[in-house]
């Protein structure tokens, strides 16, 4: 979707609403043009914001993202696009992406505001992410898990089950991300540690994670002796 210049000059003094929408699993969504970039909101958490989603942005740059080997990418909760286009734009990677979004109504935005802006392929799959991993028999170089329901994660993304199934689907070498809340509350920085600890490392024992100040990545990569 074009933006004009104008619009983009004006959203660094001020946002612009784009458009409101609604859906079912997110009864407020909101998408701003902000600082020139394109955001969604839902209520009050920001589920993209073009190359400012800085989470993702400051760990595609400590995990030296253009240096690795890539080609396929599965993406569990796609907001409004901002991975596949940051990783176009700045780092100047084109992967093919197969995303998986429960939002039906999320997706058209992503369609309409971000992804009509690539040229890397994203082929959208509206479905439950939970039911998607364990039925797909398709093999990714990275898995980037980005769920959120307002500004937290589901508990069933949180098993050691669902993280057993990711590592089935990561190709030998492969990447697995995965965003948690890491704010100022300190009992939200405890569950996330706490799972990080406890979880994540139960099953990927060398992992680590990203302080991005406000949210921790947490990074796995699969060994050529996993199964």
């Amino acid at each position: 979707m074009h933006i004009p210049l104008w619009k983009k000059w004006l959203s660094h003094f001020t946002p612009l609403t784009l458009e409101e929408s609604a859906s079912e699993q997110n009864p407020e969504l909101s998408v701003l043009l902000s600082r020139g970039r394109v955001q969604l909101l839902s209520g009050d958490a920001i589920y993209s914001w073009d190359d400012l989603y800085k989470n993702f942005l400051v760990a595609f740059d400590q995990l030296k993202i253009d240096e690795r080997k890539i080609e396929d990418v599965l993406l569990l909760g796609l907001g409004l696009g901002s991975i596949p286009f940051m990783l176009e734009k700045v780092f100047h990677r084109r992967y093919h992406y197969t995303a998986i979004e429960w939002d039906e109504t999320v997706a058209h935005l992503a369609a309409k505001y971000t992804l009509s802006r690539l040229e890397s392929p994203v082929e959208i799959i509206t479905a439950d992410a939970e039911i998607f991993v364990q039925v797909t028999e398709e093999q990714f170089d990275m898995l980037i898990v980005d769920i959120f329901e307002d500004e937290i994660t589901p508990p069933q993304f949180c098993t050691e089950e669902f993280l057993k199934t990711c590592a089935v689907l990561l190709r030998p070498g492969g990447l697995l991300l995965f965003n948690r809340l890491h704010g100022e509350d300190v009992s939200v920085r405890q569950v996330t540690e706490r799972f990080f600890e406890r979880s994540f490392k139960n099953v990927f024992p060398e992992a680590w994670a990203i302080d991005t100040k406000g949210n921790w990545i947490l990074c796995a990569e699969k060994n050529f002796t996993q199964t």
